[in-house]
């Protein structure tokens, strides 16, 4: 019982999780300052906000569903805090696993999007609520071809459903990526990935110019604090994520520590290049997007995945 309170509290769960998006959430406020060249933010400046927000009271809206209000981000920080833990717990070792983990890992890292959805329109506010709207219409949208490209490398993989054989069969064979259905998959993965981070150019939710916050208007003290943690750690844990089923995750042993790093950073700077070199796209132009081009490019990569391409 205490080895498994660890492993969600401390490493590699909710502790780890949070100290290392707050790192990378510097890195990237960091590196966008420099390209806009300004001086950025102190490396302790987003601990700095969370403390902050911490302090901050906590106001519910009159017109809102106050349970609910309150328990969306509490969920959504849950969520991706199991995930991390899934994912690195079968990085260290591939073999404690179970069946179907992919597909729990898969449904884990929509609750966060989901609960920006449920916050936004228990706020009762109207912009709150259209921004919610336009969270849960990029949800629809990006969901179906980010499934399609993860499960491109399943069927490379003969059919394993679990991380760990999906790593395992990497570490025998080569990575996903080394294939054409892998590369076409990855890159619609990537794509649906800044979606499902909410980042330019599909900040369309929040869209400060538009609708101030959105989904996030009502909210502040803790349980923004908890929002905006989330987001964070979500920025660490889904290229992770991308990592194990595309590059074949992170070898604990010797330099290949270092190799793995570096392939969470080349995702994290396509990341933060895509959000600084696009404008913010309209709700219709996104949908389109993914139902379209996006969802054709990943079935592509499912057929090719077929004829073992």
């Amino acid at each position: 019982m205490a080895k498994t309170l660890f492993y969600f509290i401390v490493f590699p769960g909710f502790l780890f999780t949070a100290l290392v998006g707050l790192l990378v959430s510097w890195i990237d406020r960091k590196v966008t300052a420099r390209v806009q060249w300004r001086v950025g933010p102190p490396l302790l400046q987003p601990l700095y906000d969370f403390v902050k927000l911490l302090g901050k009271e906590t106001i519910v809206p009159q017109a809102g569903a106050k349970l609910t209000f309150l328990l969306s981000p509490l969920f959504g920080l849950a969520a991706v805090t199991i995930v991390s833990t899934l994912l690195w717990l079968v990085m260290i070792s591939p073999k404690v696993t179970f069946l179907g983990d992919l597909i729990v890992v898969i449904y884990l890292l929509a609750i966060p999007s989901i609960c920006v959805i449920i916050g936004g329109f228990a706020s009762g506010n109207p912009l709150a609520s259209l921004g919610a709207s336009r969270e849960m219409k990029m949800v629809l949208a990006y969901e179906l071809p980010f499934i399609l490209a993860i499960f491109t490398p399943v069927i490379q993989a003969q059919g394993a459903i679990r991380l760990g054989d999906l790593l395992q069969y990497q570490w025998a064979n080569s990575i996903f990526l080394n294939s054409w259905s892998g590369l076409i998959a990855f890159v619609v993965a990537i794509i649906c990935m800044q979606a499902k981070l909410a980042l330019v150019p599909f900040d369309i939710p929040e869209a400060e110019t538009e609708i101030i916050a959105g989904p996030y208007i009502e909210y502040s003290g803790v349980p923004l604090a908890l929002y905006k943690l989330t987001r964070w750690m979500m920025l660490f844990v889904v290229p992770m994520f991308l990592v194990i089923m595309f590059m074949g995750g992170i070898v604990f042993s010797g330099w290949h520590i270092l190799w793995g790093i570096l392939k969470y950073v080349l995702l994290l700077v396509i990341i933060i290049l895509m959000r600084n070199t696009n404008p913010r796209l309209r709700i219709d132009q996104a949908i389109k997007f993914f139902w379209g081009p996006m969802t054709i490019l990943a079935v592509v990569g499912v057929i090719l995945a077929f004829l073992g391409l």
